[in-house]
């Protein structure tokens, strides 16, 4: 993928299982074109947003595995989810344990997915970025795979 621009794009995204149901893929991205004021990555709101709208698409509680990124274990989101207990249930994964996130299978899948593409903007770039994870979205099977991919077996869930 070639792309010399300046900008980014953030993505933050969660895999969501339901007994009975099939597994789906939650995502957002955030397009930084380096303007004054404008926010260069997700910060605790838009992880609040992105959690809110998972816990209203299957409805019911939510068990999140979560890294420590630092907004993740702000005092902000801290506060917040002792605040939705009732619903949310966070369990931190170790400091550096990539290989039992199974998001890091959705980049890996999207890397694949983004080669020998040449984009002229960030916002190119995004798009490319979501017409890339859209069809995720759809294969139970690739998102169970990626579960998977880290021990974690669907049964236990």
């Amino acid at each position: 993928m070639a792309y010399r621009g300046s900008g980014r794009v953030s993505i933050a995204a969660l895999l969501c299982v339901k007994p009975g149901q099939r597994t789906w893929l939650i995502y957002r991205t955030l397009t930084y074109h380096r303007r004054k004021n404008e926010p260069k990555g997700f910060g605790e709101q838009a992880f609040q947003a992105l959690l809110s709208a998972a816990h209203a698409q299957p409805g019911g509680p939510i068990s999140l595995v979560w890294d420590s990124l630092p907004k993740h274990v702000s005092t902000t989101m801290r506060t917040w989810i002792t605040a939705h207990e009732h619903w949310l249930s966070v369990y931190r994964l170790p400091p550096y344990a990539p290989d039992l996130n199974p998001a890091e299978g959705i980049w890996s899948a999207l890397r694949t997915r983004l080669v020998n593409f040449t984009v002229d903007d960030i916002d190119q770039l995004a798009d490319l970025i979501r017409s890339r994870l859209k069809p995720m979205q759809y294969q139970s099977d690739l998102l169970n795979g990626f579960i998977a991919a880290t021990g974690l077996t669907l049964d236990a869930l």
